[in-house]
């Protein structure tokens, strides 16, 4: 039996790094049986055990507690939740300036996500060199916001190789690049590991939204130390296990304001003497996040 590190997942089959070689692993369909709310029992990141068989093949026999996950609410109909990967620093969510747009609403998806599953979020604003003057602006108080409450933030341009400050921020450390298609990702890769050749899509003309290039999430060794998690561009971001009345807890600027709230089961939308409300009115909470919040509130309804 040999520990190793899931590097890549295909479906059927899993990479798995032990002991400086690639082992090529197959999951038993009893793993399968136990995690039936699960659409991936094992992801990229997992430690697990593995049998190796006499065709080099390997079994997963055990999966290790995860330090943590980020999980996303399973897509194509299917029920339950998908992990997108597993014990990470740091989890950075992808937007471009243009093309495609840049989506306030799925940072915060996504950084509601980190919160509830206790895992470091970032934001990284990719394409600046696509943006004029007032995009710039826009991204800047956008950058400071983020990092008023708390979280990471890079401005990058994989184009004109600006990546040094992010290259700063994810060395020596496990990170993972998540965001729609097209935004980027799999380029900032290439210019930070420009070995790596990762094949890069295109954005679509009639859309302006990005097409997947990306197909499967891989581990990927960084030469400054440690590893960024590769993932394929993601349209939807569907929150797993968050009830309307612990949202708010998931802002943090929200937690010391729904202290002074009249109701204990205020959902901070129309309620009266509502601490949060007095708070986004006071400017003390920016628009941009109390939109988000009550589209995400509006959305645990379906």
């Amino acid at each position: 039996m040999k520990k190793g590190r899931v590097i890549q997942s295909t479906g059927k089959w899993y990479k798995v790094s032990c002991d400086g070689d690639i082992i090529d692993s197959r999951l038993p369909g009893k793993f399968r049986l136990d995690k039936k709310e699960v659409t991936n029992p094992v992801a990229v990141g997992d430690y697990v055990d593995i049998e190796i068989g006499d065709d080099g093949t390997g079994s997963i026999q055990k999966i290790h507690d995860r330090e943590n996950y980020i999980p996303r609410q399973a897509t194509h109909g299917r029920r339950g939740e998908q992990i997108l990967v597993s014990n990470v620093d740091r989890a950075w969510v992808v937007q471009s300036v243009k093309q495609p747009k840049l989506n306030t609403g799925f940072i915060d998806r996504f950084l509601v996500t980190c919160e509830a599953y206790e895992v470091s979020g970032g934001v990284i604003f990719n394409k600046m060199d696509l943006a004029k003057s007032g995009g710039r602006a826009h991204v800047q108080e956008l950058s400071e916001l983020y990092r008023s409450l708390g979280y990471e933030t890079a401005i990058t341009s994989a184009e004109t190789g600006d990546t040094d400050d992010l290259k700063s921020k994810i060395a020596g450390k496990t990170s993972v690049f998540i965001g729609p298609s097209g935004v980027g990702k799999t380029s900032l890769l290439n210019q930070i590991e420009p070995d790596l050749k990762l094949r890069v899509g295109e954005i679509s003309s009639y859309s302006q939204k990005g097409k997947h290039t990306t197909t499967f999430a891989q581990l990927i060794p960084l030469s400054d130390g440690g590893f960024v998690v590769d993932t394929p561009g993601i349209r939807e971001f569907g929150l797993v296990h968050i009830d309307k009345p612990e949202l708010s807890l998931y802002f943090p600027e929200m937690i010391e304001p729904r202290q002074h709230c009249k109701f204990y089961n205020c959902t901070h939308y129309h309620e009266p003497k509502c601490g949060v409300i007095e708070a986004f009115e006071d400017g003390k909470i920016a628009a941009s996040r109390y939109n988000s919040y009550l589209n995400i509130l509006e959305s645990l309804d379906r």
